[in-house]
């Protein structure tokens, strides 16, 4: 019979707004032009902690898997219900649990995210004791979860963080940089930079990191308002126009000859994939100012904020 094996008890926590970057960055900045796998992801974490503490990979067991994200209301997100409650099958699917507080408005009317890093935080302090993890792995960049760590620490829990450097396009069309915390990265026993891992190496662990889109079905949801985004639409006048182009970076164009063709984020699209999206297709849309560009231009520029393919 074969010797009874310890087991690393692990438990892992998503920053979901945090992901969700990441893994649109894959979708539409990097070449991979793919989503994260979540599945992916929990076998490359078991395989990275059985490399660094030179354990058996089966001594490595995942015990719990946390996922903390803001979100709208039904009534908010109108036709991307569906891919919100997509998202939470495969959560489900990959035993991981939600956790969602109401997003809520800010100054401006803006809409923002508030109280998930300490919800977070107090969810895996009282976790790590509760179900004794060797090691904690965070899916996180904010320094914000400094405090979380050394209280782990304390009560001797490790901790493994999992980050990502990279810019993408925001839906002004402007490059926006994600930094990981210098400060949180040296708090870590152990530091994992995945995007040095994607580019320096090419093993079967790094390629399953990355999904089509069969597993997925649809888009995870896109239902993050960015903090800038006032609601200060044409009354909310709905227009009826075609695609004039798509860029695979993640935004596009609509035919408007009376506003010089609008501009439009892959965040803005309510009921399909963006990459479904092709030249000619049939949209409804509303409309709102771009401030910052109408300053920039001296004239005024347009964007749309809720496209619909009605083909």
């Amino acid at each position: 019979m074969d010797k009874i094996l310890d087991i690393l008890r692990i438990g892992i926590f998503y920053d979901g707004y945090y992901f969700y970057k990441v893994s649109n960055y894959y979708k539409y900045e990097h070449e991979k032009r793919s989503r994260i796998s979540l599945s992916g992801l929990h076998d490359f974490i078991r395989n990275e902690i059985a490399t660094l503490t030179k354990t058996d990979i089966r001594q490595c067991r995942i015990i719990d898997a946390h996922y903390f994200k803001g979100r709208s209301s039904a009534k908010e997100l109108g036709e991307k219900v569906q891919s919100e409650r997509v998202f939470e099958d495969i959560l489900m699917r990959e035993n991981i649990v939600s956790h969602y507080l109401p997003l809520r408005f800010g100054d401006n009317n803006t809409v923002q995210e508030k109280g998930i890093d300490v919800w977070l935080a107090l969810e895996a302090y009282e976790l790590a004791i509760y179900k004794h993890f060797d090691i904690l792995v965070l899916v996180a960049g904010d320094g914000d979860y400094v405090p979380l760590v050394r209280k782990l620490h304390t009560v001797g829990t490790q901790v493994m963080l999992i980050c990502w450097d990279f810019s993408y396009h925001n839906e002004n069309g402007d490059i926006v940089e994600t930094k990981t915390s210098r400060q949180l990265q040296e708090e870590v026993f152990f530091p994992v930079f995945m995007h040095q891992k994607i580019e320096q190496n090419d093993s079967d662990i790094i390629k399953e990191l990355f999904v089509t889109e069969k597993y997925y079905e649809k888009t995870p949801p896109v239902n993050f308002k960015a903090d800038n985004i006032a609601d200060n639409a044409e009354d909310n006048e709905e227009f009826i126009s075609s695609i004039f182009s798509i860029n695979p970076n993640g935004f596009g164009f609509i035919k408007d000859e009376e506003r010089n063709n609008i501009f439009f984020h892959y965040s803005r699209v309510t009921n399909c994939e963006f990459h479904e999206m092709k030249f000619g297709m049939k949209v409804k849309y509303t409309v709102e100012e771009d401030e910052e560009r109408s300053k920039k231009d001296g004239a005024p520029r347009y964007r749309a904020i809720k496209v619909t393919v009605i083909d």
